[in-house]
């Protein structure tokens, strides 16, 4: 799961993502040790060496760190939670990442050994600055700079040899000779160098950088919101319904409700938040004015169903004294709207649960609906005979075939009597 860098803005559109940090305790005693797993991709998106964080938070801790760059391990001595060195983490990216101009992250760090110092470059509004040298882990960043440190990790050395592999193919550098008669492009020959490959810092180019953002990043930014646990992702959902419903959008935008449902993977859910939102103790006029709503997330979805029942008690909680009374009207209007079936209800009724109300208020609601029930079990029974009958009829169906008539027709043949048996006559008596 990722997080925004600058943990302060909450902005879910923030492009400047890494992974939240994981940490693994091992060993026992005064051995115990705590492993951070991803410190190089934690590291690479902060663009900062993973010795340095690592560094950090054994000054802060007191506790001693080790390195081991081959095998990308980075310890703290001792126990500690992924959530307290997460935190501890803002603290070092306000330090030593964040620009102290424009708070963006995109910063790099110059280490003069010899004036000991170290200065920082923002790449987004060119703010340049120096830190603070009194901190400790200043101390170790002066003696193991950046550049010298190449990422620190042992996969992003293989990644820079590969890449200046590839460099070399392509400009033929396997030729040493070649690269005599080649001559250097004109635009480089001048005094300007550092002018032509400087970047443009002037606000209307920093403007037209932040605009360059693809829809396929935006993409990518939201699926990270499947990675939520599911009580963020609905009550991501929730906001984005009371959101509609404040500005007046919420009575068209069903499809747009479904399809955020469906983005953050909470479609059975969505008849309980729903419920929640746009049921008070008007229900009965407000389930025929958000039927399709509702029919987006219940149609052949039991599950939505069942989760709609339990909207529905959570209403009723809401408005006791005037929805229950009213509980086998408003039930039978969930019904008559398709939003419930049979069987989901007859499944409710069978028992009485404490999931979404207390257990007296539910024991109240199923005893008030029971006529409901009743009634919809015989509705079924009766149907059911009904169609037995009607198969009987069938049977007694014949389609007789006239050769003067046009059409077919259907005649009712009765079933024929069983013929009586002929008496036994006596020979004797005639």
């Amino acid at each position: 799961m990722s997080v925004n860098v600058n943990r302060s803005v909450s902005d879910q559109f923030y492009r400047y993502k890494m992974p939240r940090l994981i940490a693994k305790v091992e060993g026992k005693g005064n051995g115990i040790k705590t492993v951070i797993v991803n410190m190089v991709d934690v590291a690479k998106a902060l663009n900062r060496p993973p010795t340095y964080p690592t560094k950090f938070f054994g000054c802060e801790l007191g506790a001693q760190t080790q390195f081991d760059t081959k095998n990308d391990r980075y310890i703290v001595n001792g126990s500690h939670e992924a959530n307290k060195l997460q935190d501890m983490l803002d603290g070092f990216i306000r330090k030593f990442v964040l620009c102290t101009e424009c708070d963006n992250p995109e910063t790099d760090l110059h280490v003069n050994p010899k004036k000991q110092t170290i200065g920082t470059s923002c790449k987004a509004c060119g703010n340049r600055g120096m830190l603070d040298t009194r901190h400790k882990l200043c101390t170790f960043i002066l003696k193991n700079p950046p550049e010298a440190n190449d990422s620190g990790s042992a996969s992003a050395k293989k990644e820079k040899e590969k890449k200046n592999r590839k460099k070399d193919k392509e400009n033929g550098s396997g030729g040493g000779e070649a690269h005599g008669n080649i001559d250097a492009p004109q635009a480089v020959d001048g005094d300007d160098d550092d002018e032509d490959w400087a970047e443009e810092t002037t606000e209307e180019a920093q403007r037209r950088r932040m605009e360059e953002i693809s829809d396929h990043a935006k993409n990518l930014t939201l699926s990270d919101d499947l990675e939520r646990p599911l009580e963020e992702r609905v009550n991501l959902f929730y906001n984005f319904v009371k959101l509609r419903k404040e500005n007046g959008s919420i009575d068209a935008a069903d499809k747009e409700i479904l399809a955020e449902a469906e983005r953050l993977d909470v479609k059975a859910m969505g008849p309980l938040i729903l419920s929640e939102l746009l049921f008070d103790e008007n229900i009965r006029e407000q389930v025929k004015k958000y039927k399709r709503h509702f029919l987006r997330f219940c149609h052949n979805n039991k599950k939505a169903q069942k989760y709609l029942m339990g909207g529905f008690e959570c209403v009723v909680k809401l408005h006791q004294v005037q929805l229950l009374p009213r509980v086998p009207i408003i039930l039978k209007d969930l019904y008559d709207a398709d939003l419930l079936e049979e069987e989901v209800i007859f499944a409710w009724a069978e028992k009485v649960s404490k999931k979404y109300v207390s257990k007296e208020l539910a024991k109240e609601i199923h005893a008030k609906a029971a006529p409901f029930v009743k009634w919809l079990k015989e509705a079924e029974e009766e149907s059911e005979g009904s169609e037995e009958e009607e198969e009987q009829e069938d049977e007694n169906l014949e389609v007789v075939y006239s050769s003067s008539a046009r059409e077919l027709k259907v005649e009712t043949v009765k079933p024929a009597a069983p013929e009586k048996e002929e008496e036994d006559i006596d020979i004797d008596a005639i």
